[in-house]
């Protein structure tokens, strides 16, 4: 490698949504020569979930640790850029006006939930929240069908909306990934989750409930393409957790997919007071599907 790391990600700038000069980075990129990546064997995919500014300590739903996270992240991609085959982001994306965002709902005295509060269909039909935005059934329906789904509706802070800088990709993390890109002539798949109003949709693959049972059928079709898929991203309680189950769950009967799959766990961190939660359900993940858990320094291709 010609170029050295501290060239492309400056560490100092994580999360600060420093300026970029992307022009500089692919200008380093072409200094190297590697073979394209669609001559890799085995066929390595990393999957990168949510790492956009808004999750990043000091963004408006940011994860503790998530800094050091990133880091990590940029330092696996590229200690191993001539073994990873593809790289697929994900990214929550968000109107204000969304079934999990404070202004849906109000109280009696037109107060609006604060963030992070739960709302429950107990909460709606004895009238301590109702929504105030659209169609009133659909948001009862969603709730009392979360529940029998053993969740419950939270709501957000206003995050990842659409065409602001809080949506996008970490800066320093977008420099790593360009960088990789150009260098093996691997495209970018980026993966939009999160648009509709009325469902949340922590994993890639489906929302926690909705009308249309959206699936992400090209998504899952394109994991059986990789003999190792490597995931991070955040946060590891929520929208990382909720996609790997759900690749788990497609893929139940498929123990020679669910084994290929590799969770970073150095590389993702769960939001405040899921820590436990989060350590008992990657505890199932491993048990339930073997899907692996190591720490991406002790990975080198």
């Amino acid at each position: 490698m010609n170029t050295y790391f501290e060239q492309i990600v400056d560490v100092s700038q994580i999360g600060k949504m420093a300026p970029v000069n992307i022009n500089k980075i692919i200008e380093l990129a072409g200094n190297e020569r590697f073979a394209p990546a669609f001559n890799d064997a085995p066929q390595r995919l990393v999957l990168a979930i949510d790492v956009q500014n808004d999750f990043i300590e000091g963004g408006s739903l940011e994860v503790p640790g998530s800094v050091g996270d990133v880091e990590r992240m940029a330092r696996f991609i590229f200690k191993n850029i001539g073994g990873i085959s593809k790289i697929m982001c994900s990214l929550d994306t968000h109107d204000t006006q969304q079934i999990f965002h404070p202004c849906w709902w109000a109280n009696p005295a037109g107060d609006h939930p604060a963030p992070y509060t739960p709302i429950t269909y107990d909460d709606i039909l004895n009238n301590r929240w109702r929504p105030v935005i659209g169609k009133p059934n659909y948001s009862v329906e969603y709730v009392k069908e979360l529940e029998q789904r053993g969740g419950v509706l939270v709501i957000w802070p206003y995050h990842c909306l659409k065409g602001g800088p809080g949506a996008t990709l970490e800066n320093e993390f977008f420099k790593m990934v360009q960088f990789y890109s150009i260098v093996r002539k691997s495209k970018i798949s980026m993966i939009q989750k999160g648009t509709d109003a009325y469902s949340e949709m922590y994993g890639i693959i489906k929302p926690e409930y909705s009308r249309n049972n959206f699936i992400n059928t090209p998504v899952l079709t394109a994991f059986e393409e990789y003999d190792e898929i490597y995931v991070f991203g955040e946060a590891a309680s929520h929208c990382l957790l909720r996609s790997v189950e759900q690749i788990g769950d497609h893929f139940s009967n498929r123990p020679d997919i669910t084994q290929r799959i590799t969770v970073l766990e150095d590389c993702c961190s769960p939001i405040k007071d899921y820590e436990d939660a989060t350590k008992a359900a990657f505890a199932r993940l491993k048990n339930t599907y073997g899907i692996n858990f190591k720490k991406s320094t002790d990975i080198n291709f």
